[in-house]
């Protein structure tokens, strides 16, 4: 089987590259990998060795022959090229994040593949319920507030489309939470925290004070987890949308038992709306206050399809997923071949 990967050098690539490379092992010669990335990792080491690389940017119209041409003779596509940073240049993170996803499809229709898996997001999903589980059923239409979510339910509608003209190729996606691993920690505290930030973190992130709103409740996975479950959905040659998160569903009280705090009286997720975008407007922090908007927004996932078709279930708790992106915050861990990953100089 020929996989191709979008955006393989990143958080989620790199993870997927690591579980292939463990199929490999299983049965070798069985896959053939290419992957495609904006910035070439060094290739002599692992999990980047032994990919057949192609360097382009999926969301270029001077770069759609070369990506035809790297999905030439290819079973699969996993699409997960996505730019979160600059975050003040919506103009290019439309450009990589829908108009690449478009040129992905496009690109894979015309080089005959038959396979595509996309990287989804809870983000894609509409205002949703804490209190309760829903279904991949729920609304995929994003929120008006977050260019994230924006982005993510314009991506989702590409794939409705695509799915719907081309029923001879499967069309998958996942929607997992917030998908953290170690050495994703540095990566993590550039986007969301600066170059600065980061810095002033402890080894091991303990904060003595949790004032969290009380609707600050969310889901997260570990890379290797998502990873396994592209996987599945490849081999099983799965369609349609899955839930992909961890247990437990992570509360500002589990919040607080994970960074050793003591939860005061909550904030109202109003005035940490308003604080973000002050300080994003001083330039003071990276992520505008549309992150807040889907944080609050974004419902709590009922993950049983994945377990159900997929025999998929997570293996690393949400609790342990968090502590290791905290830890790799603190030490700035990274993956040093790949540009996306790479840690924090000393």
């Amino acid at each position: 089987m020929r996989i191709a990967i979008t955006g393989a050098s990143g958080n989620a690539g790199t993870a997927l590259l690591r579980n292939l490379q463990g199929q490999l092992s299983k049965k070798p010669g069985s896959l053939q990998v290419r992957g495609i990335s904006r910035r070439l990792p060094d290739t002599s080491q692992a999990p980047y060795a032994g990919v057949e690389w192609h360097t382009l940017d999926v969301g270029l119209e001077s770069d759609r022959a070369g990506l035809e041409a790297a999905l030439a003779g290819v079973d699969a596509v996993v699409h997960l090229a996505w730019q979160i940073q600059p975050n003040r240049d919506l103009d290019q993170l439309y450009r990589t994040n829908v108009t690449g996803t478009r040129n992905v499809l496009e690109a894979a229709k015309a080089a005959g593949v038959k396979q595509i898996v996309c990287a989804s997001s809870v983000g894609a999903y509409s205002k949703g319920p804490k209190d309760r589980r829903t279904d991949e059923s729920w609304p995929a239409e994003g929120m008006a507030g977050s260019h994230y979510s924006r982005h993510k339910a314009e991506q989702e509608k590409l794939l409705d489309l695509f799915a719907e003209a081309e029923p001879g190729i499967s069309v998958a996606r996942l929607r997992p939470a917030l998908i953290f691993q170690r050495d994703a920690g540095s990566e993590v505290g550039r986007y969301f925290l600066g170059p600065v930030y980061p810095r002033l973190l402890p080894a091991k992130p303990k904060v003595p004070l949790l004032p969290a709103p009380d609707n600050l409740i969310f889901q997260a996975v570990h890379a290797d987890d998502v990873a396994e479950a592209y996987w599945r959905v490849i081999d099983q040659r799965a369609s349609g949308a899955f839930n992909i998160a961890a247990e437990p569903v992570l509360t500002p009280q589990e919040l607080a038992r994970i960074l050793g705090a003591r939860r005061i009286l909550p904030i109202p997720m109003g005035f940490l709306h308003k604080a973000a975008d002050v300080a994003w407007r001083a330039r003071l922090q990276p992520t505008d206050s549309g992150w807040v908007v889907m944080a609050a927004g974004v419902p709590i996932m009922d993950t049983s399809r994945a377990r159900r078709i997929l025999g998929w279930e997570a293996k690393i708790s949400a609790i342990d997923a968090v502590r290791e992106v905290l830890e790799g915050m603190g030490k700035g861990k990274g993956v040093s071949p790949s540009p996306v990953l790479k840690p924090r100089r000393p």
